[in-house]
Order: C-alpha cells, then structure tokens, then sequence
C-alpha cells in the first residue's frame, strides 16, 4: 500500500489530565490523489479492564461510579455500571489491573488472564484497553474496595450472577462498552461450564 501519510503536524490544543492534540495531515486517496486532513485526537494514555468471576458461586463483581460524560449525553444519573478498570500510569497491564482490582473492589487477586487489547473508540481517542478476567472468592477479600479517596473516588461495588448481569445488556442496564465486551466473551467461551 505504501506510505498514505504525510506532512503530519500536531498541534497541542489543551492539556490537563489528558491532551487533546488537533492533527494536520496529508492523506493519499485511492485515486491516488492527496488530500489535507485535519482531525483532533484525545490522549489520556493506555488502560486495563477486568472481568472478575466467582465459579462456584457463577457470581461477577461490577462496579458502579459517575461518569460525567454519560452524564452529559442522556444518562440522567451519570453512574454507569461496569468492570473494574484503570489507567495503566507507567504500569504493565497485569500489574496495573491487579492493582485496580484491589483498590476498587477490594479482593487481593495474585494473577489475572489476559484475552486481548482493542482501541477504545479510534475516531477520537488514542486508548489502548487491556482486557481481563479474574477469578476471585470469598477468602481474597481485604478490604471494602470503593476506591481511593486521593482520587476522590466514590465506587460501589457489586456483586451479582453472571446471568442477571448479561441481561442487563438486553435490558439497558449495562451500556459500557468494555464491560459488554467482557460479559458476552465469558458467555461466549461458557467460563462458567468450563472446571
């Protein structure tokens, strides 16, 4: 296919917890025609997200939290149900989702399966996500989870079978995408079925 980019600049337009960088470039057509194209990119780094399931009990743990952009486009509470997730902030995936786990749940987890990795939405967003699950039970419990207050943080989490959670799909209960992800690749792959 040969190089279809050219003369990009990157111009930074705002820069807080995250960067939004607004891309000038040159794009090669099928024609074989260029032309300048100008898009704007948001980058809040790389994260993980995991699945924790409980098999003898076919039981899963979601959080919940305020997501101010669900917020501001038709989700009247703003709390969103979903896996538990984070920021990798210079951590490998595995120890930046073991990490999560115990600060948003509270379970002390000592390793985690890896599925895969998927860009997050990459009309805008530069996010890698690293996808999880877990197992988890009763005897990992350290602590009540919730999050970190330094974070300012307010989590709660929630425990429910596996089945009421995938029918919160088809209910619209469950509208996050990388936990909808999750739910159907464990019903998929029966994780429940499997000893």
């Amino acid at each position: 296919m040969g190089n279809k980019i050219k003369n990009v600049v990157i111009n930074t337009l705002y820069k807080g917890w995250a960067t939004l960088n607004e891309v000038s470039f040159s794009y090669k057509m099928k024609n074989e025609s260029w032309v300048n194209q100008k898009r704007e990119s948001y980058d809040r780094g790389d994260g993980a997200t995991v699945l924790l399931y409980n098999k003898v009990k076919k039981m899963v743990i979601l959080t919940k939290q305020f997501r101010v952009s669900t917020f501001l486009n038709g989700n009247d509470s703003g709390f969103v149900l979903e896996t538990c997730a984070g920021m990798l902030d210079n951590d490998q995936p595995e120890a930046c989702i073991i990490r999560e786990i115990e600060e948003e749940t509270g379970y002390r987890v000592n390793s985690v399966t890896k599925l895969f990795k998927a860009y997050s939405s990459p009309g805008a967003l530069t996010e890698i996500l690293h996808y999880f699950i877990a197992e988890y039970s009763e005897d990992m419990k350290v602590n009540e989870g919730g999050g970190l207050d330094s974070e300012h943080e307010d989590i709660e989490v929630l425990e429910m079978p596996f089945e009421f959670a995938v029918n919160m799909i088809t209910t619209g209960e469950i509208e996050d995408i990388k936990t909808i992800c999750l739910l159907q690749y464990a019903q998929i792959n029966k994780i429940f079925n499997n000893s």
